[in-house]
């Protein structure tokens, strides 16, 4: 009887989840578009009176193909609190927090912004669509120029700045950029060198973090920045710096707070002030057919000054195919969920809890009726569960979460949650990602992921497995990922160490550093060119299948460490490494500790020596 009867609430609910969703749509279909035409003034007024006076749930706009210019003058604002952002007062172009519904046909139009504004805004809505829409700014918030002369004894480089399409002013010494609007950063910042030809990071490079002593602008035009640094840029190369930390993520061109039924299609990403897409405790999203990259013969190398695509502590399904992320300042994507620290056991079903990094605070961590695991330390491991009844927040830091039983016994001050619930399956297909800094993709769920026939090229390591609680605490362990039939082609050529595929936990002191973290990865029929030795690197792995893989060694470029293995197992178990072909030298294909050892499978490789 009681097998019936869940079976019939299933199919009930199946059913009206159903008829919800073509509502939804035919609700959207139905409302009468609001139609936009181009006029080559400002139209952010425009748009901010029809949102405001919009009084229905459902909103369908049009756009003429054409272009459109968007100022910040008569913007709408708000305090946000945005992830990985800086949180503060943000002037908005499209602001959707009102509505259920809403669907934006752009018919290839292109949405020109000046200054500091956030593009698009959508919160608690059930339904999205977007299609046809490139973004760009008139001026980037960046400096760009070319590395003309070093003295590295007395510490300066001259550079010969870009100015055709980009603001900047030396005063008192100091580099004044974007100088936009009264706007600029402290000082330059996160800094890194471009190969003028190829407009992707040096080989080799490294993150410069710059703060010159001063700035002298020479009678030739050219800047000298008095400054000492630990690696120094080569002559000729493009060095680019995107300002001060506490400023240089104003906000994402999309954000998505709260909010259902997402698909993003044939949308263009020029440049941002932050990340690309930004997903937030959002749930079922398809970004398809869509960039974050240059436009065609740009004299930029930076589109998004942060990730291409980021979703955090998303649920449902996600799917991103056929799209082109290039030229970010970091990842093409990166996918996590969030561990809170425990402050306090307040009593046996309340805990006080806290954000740690500096761009989570006011995060929404969780809500009544998620399901949340408790860390203990010094173990890793997801341990018992609870569900929430009641969330109270303090501050952006800290708030209380009630649970509708007790608390596991043994729970203390330090020991971190992981909100179950807020998981998403994962897939990303078909997709280019190169040309930018930092990793093309950081995976982060323990749920389904397929990661499948993109081409990718990478400054560091390809695909990043690190869910941690030192810096970031982004959660977390893995348990089911698939990567099969990809193109790998010049990656990990960053000068710090990294490596083609990199799993590599990063859990606080208190923590257990030899525990397994990550579980079932499956890296099989991919196609990798690679001038250097680091094609694998594993950490506290449980169950890596490397299988069919083609490796092939190039001499494209200088091998940045040829003394490392090209696969290097640590603290991990049941690894698997059979049917490979490696073509190329190596003094050394496999290094593996005891714990590795005693559970390694190798089986029918060719190429690879003793």
């Amino acid at each position: 009887m009681n097998f019936k009867t869940d079976i019939i609430s299933i199919l009930i609910k199946c059913f009206v989840i159903i008829i919800f969703g073509l509502t939804s749509t035919l609700v959207a279909l139905a409302s009468s578009p609001i139609v936009i035409e181009p006029t080559g003034e400002d139209m952010t007024p425009v748009i901010r009176e029809i949102l405001e006076n919009h009084n229905e749930k459902d909103i369908v706009i049009e756009f003429k193909k054409g272009e459109y210019k968007f100022l910040p003058d008569y913007a709408s604002g708000k305090y946000l609190v945005i992830t990985n952002h800086g949180n503060g007062y943000k002037r908005i172009i499209f602001n959707f927090d009102k509505f259920h519904s809403v669907t934006i046909q752009g018919n290839g139009s292109e949405f020109i912004f000046h200054g500091q504004v956030m593009p698009f805004f959508f919160e608690g809505c059930e339904s999205v669509n977007i299609s046809g829409v490139t973004l760009d700014w008139d001026i980037p918030f960046t400096f760009l120029g070319e590395v003309i002369a070093i003295n590295k004894e007395e510490g300066w480089r001259d550079i010969k700045p870009r100015t055709e399409g980009f603001s900047w002013n030396v005063k008192n010494g100091r580099l004044e950029f974007p100088n936009i609007d009264g706007f600029n950063y402290a000082y330059p910042g996160s800094t890194l060198a471009f190969d003028p030809e190829e407009k992707r990071p040096i080989h080799g490079g490294w993150d410069i973090y710059s703060n010159p002593r001063w700035v002298e602008k020479l009678p030739n035009g050219n800047l000298r920045f008095h400054e000492f640094l630990n690696h120094y840029p080569p002559i000729g190369s493009l060095l680019s710096s995107k300002g001060d930390r506490k400023q240089d993520r104003y906000a994402p061109a999309f954000e998505f707070k709260s909010s259902n039924n997402i698909i993003l299609e044939n949308i263009v990403i020029h440049h941002a002030l932050g990340m690309g897409f930004l997903f937030e405790r959002s749930e079922n999203i398809q970004i398809l057919n869509s960039g974050v990259h240059l436009r065609e013969g740009s004299n930029r190398v930076i589109s998004s000054t942060a990730d291409a695509t980021h979703f955090a502590n998303c649920k449902g399904n996600i799917l991103v195919e056929n799209c082109r992320f290039e030229n970010m300042l970091d990842d093409g994507t990166n996918v996590h969920g969030t561990y809170v620290v425990i402050d306090e056991v307040i009593d046996e079903k309340t805990l006080r809890t806290k954000l740690m990094h500096f761009e989570q605070l006011g995060f929404e961590f969780a809500s009544p009726s998620d399901e949340i695991w408790f860390i203990k330390q010094p173990s890793p491991e997801r341990s018992e569960t609870a569900i929430v009844s009641k969330v109270k927040v303090i501050n952006e830091q800290f708030f209380e979460i009630s649970f509708d039983s007790e608390i596991p016994k043994g729970l203390k001050s330090g020991d971190i949650l992981e909100n179950k619930t807020w998981n998403p399956e994962f897939t990303m297909r078909g997709c280019t990602i190169r040309n930018h800094r930092a990793r093309n993709i950081v995976l982060k769920t323990p749920l389904k992921t397929v990661i499948e026939k993109n081409h990718l090229s990478s400054m560091m390591s390809s695909i990043f497995f690190r869910g941690e609680s030192h810096f970031w605490f982004e959660s977390g362990g893995v348990n089911d990922v698939l990567i099969q039939n990809n193109t790998f082609e010049y990656c990990a050529y960053s000068g710090a160490e990294h490596s083609v595929l990199n799993i590599t936990p990063r859990m606080g002191n208190s923590f257990d550093q030899s525990q397994i973290f990550d579980r079932n990865i499956r890296f099989e029929n991919n196609t990798i060119h690679t001038f250097g030795n680091r094609i694998v690197i594993a950490d506290r792995v449980d169950g890596l299948t490397i299988l069919n893989n083609k490796i092939v060694k190039t001499n494209q470029k200088a091998n940045l460490y040829p003394e490392a293995p090209i696969f290097e197992l640590t603290n991990s178990q049941n690894v698997k490494i059979e049917g490979n072909i490696y073509e190329g030298d190596s003094l050394q294909m496999i290094k593996a500790d005891k714990k590795s050892s005693n559970t390694l499978i190798l089986k029918k490789n060719k190429g690879f020596s003793d």
